[in-house]
């Protein structure tokens, strides 16, 4: 069963990243009034992941919209902004704001290293 599992999980993947290849494409060849159809790959992409239950990779969760669904481009319908810990991209159709970090992430603190090396020491106990 796990191997079915995972070998569906690959499959809608690798359909997910085509489908924002061909949004890419058309999203270059038309002009900006005519859109639909990359917008309509971005939300076949959403529903593969979610009838599936795949994460779409972060690298594409940064093409779409969180509000509207349509497949951004910077500079012709997207804004994008560097802030001081992230990068904030505006759809210019909906006006969603959406925030990402940039910032490399911070080393744990001493505290949580500690924690977690009682928690292994309890487990060897057992």
């Amino acid at each position: 069963m796990k191997r079915r599992r995972k070998r569906i999980e690959d499959i809608a993947l690798q359909r997910i990243e085509r489908l924002f290849e061909l949004a890419e494409v058309e999203a270059r060849k038309t002009d900006a009034k005519e859109r639909s159809r990359s917008d309509r790959y971005v939300r076949l992409a959403r529903e593969i992941g979610m009838r599936y239950r795949v994460r779409i990779p972060s690298h594409l969760k940064m093409r779409f919209c969180n509000g509207c669904y349509a497949f951004l481009i910077p500079g012709e319908n997207a804004r994008v902004r560097l802030r001081s810990d992230y990068i904030t991209t505006t759809c210019l159709r909906c006006g969603k704001q959406m925030r990402r970090p940039y910032k490399a992430p911070r080393a744990p603190s001493p505290r949580k290293i500690q924690i977690s090396s009682t928690e292994s020491q309890m487990g060897n106990r057992d």
